[in-house]
């Protein structure tokens, strides 16, 4: 896997959730996979972009 290291700041509390559920160690591995599943929804988002109103709102 190539990498590159990047500074993150996050609080204290977060820091405890991941670590709470992800386990000891596994900060970095969680923080990556959190990062590429946002990235995969907001890109799926943006190629699909919801329209409010629907075929209703065209017809009046």
């Amino acid at each position: 896997m190539n990498v590159k290291p990047t500074v993150v700041r996050l609080t204290q509390e977060a820091l405890d959730r991941i670590e709470k559920v992800a386990g000891p160690n596994q900060r970095a591995a969680f923080i990556r996979e959190a990062v590429d599943n946002e990235l995969d929804r907001r890109e799926a988002e943006s190629e699909n972009p919801v329209q409010i109103g629907g075929d209703d709102e065209k017809q009046r």
